[in-house]
């Protein structure tokens, strides 16, 4: 984020504090496009991830009071928006009904040009999306954080709330797990 737009958001923040609404609103527009995208990503649903965002603003809102500035606003935002789609993916996970192809439908940057390699990525794609929306949501964070956003270990930790050793068990567990499901292991093949 350039220094004018942190200078802002610091300000901004400041005046929502003191009950300025019209702040907090620009808050939201400043940041929503950053939390949309992290919230898509941690659910791989535009539902959940609109449910997501609505829940993690109205979080925020509801605690700005407490927001001490130790971190900044966006990366507060991250914090709270990682723990909404955690408890959301709890939730639904009771309730799963949804379809793995409309989670999967993500939109495609770049049209190849061989069929059979776009049809490879697209199987490919939708294997990984499916394997990442079926880990356990405090997994499925440390890997969009590390590997989406491409966050160091001790920032993971931060915005997380856990020790950055733990982040590292969680990425490696969740790392294990993918490989694990997007390319098993044959019967009676022993890995060297």
């Amino acid at each position: 984020m350039p220094r004018e737009s942190a200078r802002d958001v610091s300000e901004l923040v400041a005046a929502a504090r003191d009950g300025d609404r019209s702040a907090f609103e620009e808050l939201v527009r400043a940041t929503h496009a950053d939390t949309y995208t992290l919230a898509y990503r941690l659910t791989g649903d535009e539902e959940d991830a609109r449910d997501v965002v609505q829940e993690a603003y109205l979080r925020a809102y509801r605690g700005l009071r407490r927001f001490r500035g130790d971190a900044q606003f966006t990366t507060w935002m991250y914090r709270i928006t990682a723990n909404c789609a955690a408890t959301h993916l709890g939730r639904r996970s009771r309730h799963r009904h949804h379809d793995l192809d409309e989670a999967a439908s993500v939109p495609d940057g770049h049209p190849d040009r061989d069929p059979q390699l776009r049809a490879d990525g697209d199987d490919l794609r939708d294997r990984l999306l499916a394997a990442l929306d079926g880990l356990p949501p405090r997994l499925r964070a440390v890997v969009v954080l590390r590997d989406v956003y491409e966050l160091p270990h001790e920032a993971i930790a931060a915005e997380l709330g856990i020790s950055e050793s733990a982040a590292k068990v969680r990425l490696h567990r969740a790392r294990k797990k993918l490989r694990d499901e997007l390319f098993p292991r044959r019967e009676g093949r022993r890995a060297v």
